[in-house]
């Protein structure tokens, strides 16, 4: 029997009343096993290729997936995993690290409107603007960078931040750029034997940053400021999904059978072509037999 996830049980409801303590971080019970999961992702993979060949095709519209997620989620891998086997030519991955001194010289949304992806693309943004609703809350003598006028780092200011999120959103939708965001839920035991798992084997050394011990300190901080950054910006327009990500076999099905469960019901055909250029291309044809004569 083949194996699907509930794309609409892991959406972040548009009703401000996602709580992140109430939602696992672990597959249900009834969950196949890894090999059957790895079958499943291949499917999904061969299914995603040939619908991202007509959504490059169709060019009307761009797909914008979003990552979020605690240090050692699984990002990088869910990324790379889920969209292996989709052609390069149409879908680009951009990392959003630290800001730049050129970056702090603009607003918070002018680094990521500069990655958008154009219309046929796929653009995927590993972090984004969110970083600002949440490291830069958590740290937010980070502000200092940003030169804002009279700034106040109150609740009035962050919610004009989500504000500025939710409006950037609603007008990416409104012209043509389907928004698909996953905050990959991390328990903090997991992301623990992660971080050990790390310092433990040589070939994950490279993985370790002493950073993330630290900001794993504030946990409790993060988890507040991401409860109330999806709840302020989880709309029909831009959803969020909250992805169990403890078992990453599971929240890599869970990450491709929504994408490819959104395009499908774009309901993506290859462009039809008018009666002149059938012609043409007919007269085309039998030129270049004729040539091979």
């Amino acid at each position: 029997m083949t194996f699907e996830a509930k794309p609409h049980d892991l959406l972040v409801p548009f009703d401000g009343k996602f709580r992140i303590d109430a939602v696992k971080t672990r597959p249900p019970k009834d969950t196949p096993d890894k090999n059957r999961l790895k079958e499943r992702l291949a499917e999904l993979i061969e299914e995603l290729d040939e619908l991202q060949r007509r959504f490059y095709a169709r060019d009307q519209r761009a797909l914008l997936l979003i990552f979020q997620a605690m240090d050692a989620a699984g990002k990088d891998s869910t990324i790379r995993a889920v969209m292996n086997g989709v052609d390069p030519a149409g879908c680009y991955v951009h990392g959003f690290k630290q800001p730049s001194e050129n970056e702090l010289e603009h607003d918070f949304l002018w680094r990521t409107t500069l990655r958008l992806p154009a219309k046929g693309m796929i653009g995927i943004f590993n972090r984004s603007y969110y970083e600002e609703v949440l490291v830069v809350r958590v740290h937010p003598d980070y502000l200092d960078a940003q030169r804002l006028p009279d700034i106040k780092p109150n609740g009035d200011f962050w919610d004009q931040r989500l504000h500025s999120i939710r409006e950037h959103e609603h007008h990416l939708a409104h012209n043509g750029t389907v928004i698909l965001k996953f905050f990959l839920n991390i328990s903090r035991d997991e992301q623990r034997q992660r971080f050990i798992s790390r310092l433990e084997e040589a070939d994950k050394h490279w993985k370790f940053k002493d950073g993330d011990i630290e900001e794993s300190k504030h946990w409790d901080k993060y988890m507040r400021y991401y409860e109330a950054a999806l709840n302020a910006t989880s709309h029909p327009w831009a959803p969020w999904y909250a992805i169990p990500a403890d078992d990453k076999p599971y929240m890599r099905v869970c990450v491709a059978e929504i994408i490819v469960d959104t395009l499908k019901r774009m309901n993506l055909d290859y462009p039809e072509l008018d009666a002149e250029t059938k012609k043409r291309f007919k007269a085309l044809e039998r030129e270049l037999k004729e040539e091979n004569k």
